[in-house]
């Protein structure tokens, strides 16, 4: 079998008395892409600290590749976006900023930039400042950031957040080609599964302090997402969406994001 590039045994993570899951067995293994689902302060973030080194296991074991790519939530570039171009953004990904490089390592510096830029069809964007190109574009950038590292594991917090559907599809699309051109991993935090569900191989849903583990149509459906939460919730398929309907009794349904909690 393929040697996973994330193996979580027996996992446990823990806050004081607030437990996000318990006895997680987990393999991710080389091209595979999970999304990570469920409510707000349910652990999805944390999951991913956790495969990034940040936070430690309450109990049990990982093991994860050294070469991970970490794309993150859409926010405010501390440096000057004006000042900043395309090319310094995606540079990050390869030395964090310091930019004390001889001429050889400023040449193969500039060699992985380029080639990250050229995976992600953005060079036209090289040259432009940050903060004239728009949240798909620089959204684009970011993806070329994490590619720097040629990760064997990509892990991505709510890359579509903040981004119209045409730019989610853009962005989900040259994430999907790094997986099956390379055979990275994926691991895809996300408020919800629609703009995802055609490339999602399994989804782990975090609710409560319990996970569900499977494929899209053995953890998105109603009665597993009843047992999770405790309450009546129904799943529906209109148009080729997923439609998570919750309520606290037959009056009262409405419709929500496939990460909210039934009211």
């Amino acid at each position: 079998m393929t040697t996973p590039v994330a193996h979580f045994d027996h996992a446990r993570l823990a806050f004081g008395s607030r437990v996000l899951w318990d006895d997680l067995d987990l393999d991710i293994r080389p091209g595979e892409f999970v999304a990570i689902l469920g409510p707000n302060g349910s652990g999805k973030t944390s999951f991913l600290r956790v495969l990034l080194g940040q936070y430690n296991l309450s109990g049990g074991t990982l093991s994860v590749t050294d070469k991970v790519g970490y794309i993150p939530q859409q926010h405010a570039d501390d440096a000057d976006p004006m000042a900043l171009r395309g090319r310094d953004l995606v540079g990050f990904g390869v030395d964090g900023g310091n930019w004390g490089l001889g001429i050889r390592g400023r040449r193969a510096r500039r060699r992985l930039v380029d080639d990250a830029l050229t995976q992600v069809g953005a060079l036209e964007y090289a040259e432009a400042p940050v903060g004239v190109l728009s949240g798909g574009e620089q959204q684009r950038l970011r993806v070329a950031q994490a590619l720097t590292t040629d990760p064997d594991l990509l892990l991505c917090d709510e890359p579509l957040a903040s981004l119209d559907l045409a730019n989610q599809e853009r962005v989900v699309e040259l994430i999907d080609a790094r997986r099956r051109n390379a055979g990275t991993a994926v691991v895809f935090v996300t408020h919800e599964i629609n703009p995802v569900l055609p490339y999602v191989d399994r989804v782990l849903y975090l609710v409560g302090g319990q996970f569900r583990i499977g494929t899209p149509d053995e953890v998105m459906n109603s009665d597993t997402l009843s047992e999770l939460y405790g309450s009546d919730v129904d799943v529906v398929r209109v148009k080729g969406r997923l439609i998570v309907i919750g309520g606290e009794d037959g009056d009262h349904h409405h419709c929500v994001d496939a990460e909210d909690t039934p009211r």
